[in-house]
């Protein structure tokens, strides 16, 4: 009997030695996120994106292993998307426009003075016609938006100062614009000839000349320094421009119902934190051109509207629309 004891114990002391040693080897790999942008380091929704992975890991201690990449480091302009579809990166903004690339019908969200502001978007994101239009974007093209971040109300910047009141002042001014059908058509509805170049080709081709200019939120004129090379600053106000941040499905699915409501409400304090700031930034950025010298016009907005407004709904694009948004989109307005 106390033979078959004292085996019973080694044999029970030899579990948990072998349970014990097998422990680090059963714990869980943290889940790898690679987050991408173009945007360089200084600009606030790249800085936004250490707010996530703060916010991610204060919500998830040791879950996720965050890697943050920017100025188009891992993947170039454009580039993103491919890399989230197939599984090269985790996370990473997608454009409206390249969204309506993939999804004709949600051109809508690429039209210029749509939106009012970032809370608008957010409002929009957030109701019915928002889980529908989510919906669809993770069915067809892979992925999560899980907020829109306020990118700033888009205005021209000119590398020669030159009089600018309505569209056709705009004729035959070669205005950069990121290379897909969405953005130049905007281009060509603000009644501009719509250039296609990298963001990363911006600042020398405005230096060069290669474009006469370009078109971005203050807080990215700024940024990117692009008021050193341009002398003025035209308050269109043509574009109020959300950035969604989005996760692809191959990541999505392999967190339970906990790890998504934390992704979700990291990205939700990441883009709260970008909005906040942004505004705060355009507020002061117009004192700032004039300071370095440029020059800061107001157009006929109302002109500007008009004539973009018509390009859109006169297009073939709008016959895509999906019917009755625009009036839903703008019935959240208010």
């Amino acid at each position: 009997m106390t033979t078959m004891m004292r085996g019973a114990a080694i044999a029970l002391s030899g579990a948990v030695m072998a349970a014990a040693s097998m422990g680090p080897a059963l714990a869980a790999d943290p889940i790898e996120v690679k987050f991408t942008t173009v945007s360089v380091p200084t600009d606030l929704h790249t800085r936004a994106m250490k707010v996530f992975a703060d916010k991610l890991n204060e919500l998830e201690p040791d879950t996720f292993d965050i890697q943050l990449y920017d100025s188009g480091s891992l993947f170039g302009q454009n580039g993103d998307l491919d890399a989230l579809q197939r599984g090269n990166a985790e996370m990473a903004y997608v454009s409206f426009q390249l969204i309506a690339d993939s999804i004709p019908e949600f051109g809508l969200f690429t039209a210029g003075y749509l939106f009012q502001d970032a809370d608008h978007y957010r409002k929009v994101m957030d109701s019915d016609l928002g889980a529908e239009f989510k919906a669809k974007v993770s069915d067809e093209m892979g992925i999560q938006l899980l907020d829109v971040c306020y990118l700033g109300t888009r205005e021209l910047n000119l590398r020669k100062k030159m009089d600018v009141s309505t569209p056709e002042d705009l004729a035959g001014v070669k205005l950069r614009m990121p290379g897909n059908e969405a953005w130049l058509f905007l281009g060509k509805a603000l009644g501009a000839n719509p250039t296609p170049l990298p963001f990363s080709e911006v600042y020398l081709g405005l230096q060069t000349g290669t474009i006469d200019a370009q078109d971005n939120p203050l807080p990215t004129v700024e940024a990117a320094k692009f008021y050193e090379v341009t002398e003025q600053i035209v308050l269109t106000d043509h574009l109020v421009d959300g950035l969604p941040m989005a996760i692809n499905n191959q990541t999505w699915d392999e967190l339970d119902e906990t790890q998504r409501q934390n992704v979700t409400e990291a990205a939700k304090a990441a883009c709260a934190w970008n909005n906040e700031n942004r505004y705060a930034e355009e507020e002061r950025l117009v004192a700032f051109f004039e300071s370095e010298g440029l020059t800061v016009t107001k157009p006929d907005v109302d002109a500007f509207r008009s004539h973009v407004q018509e390009v859109y709904l006169t297009s073939d694009r709008a016959k895509e629309w999906p019917e009755g948004w625009v009036e839903r989109i703008n019935a959240l307005a208010d």
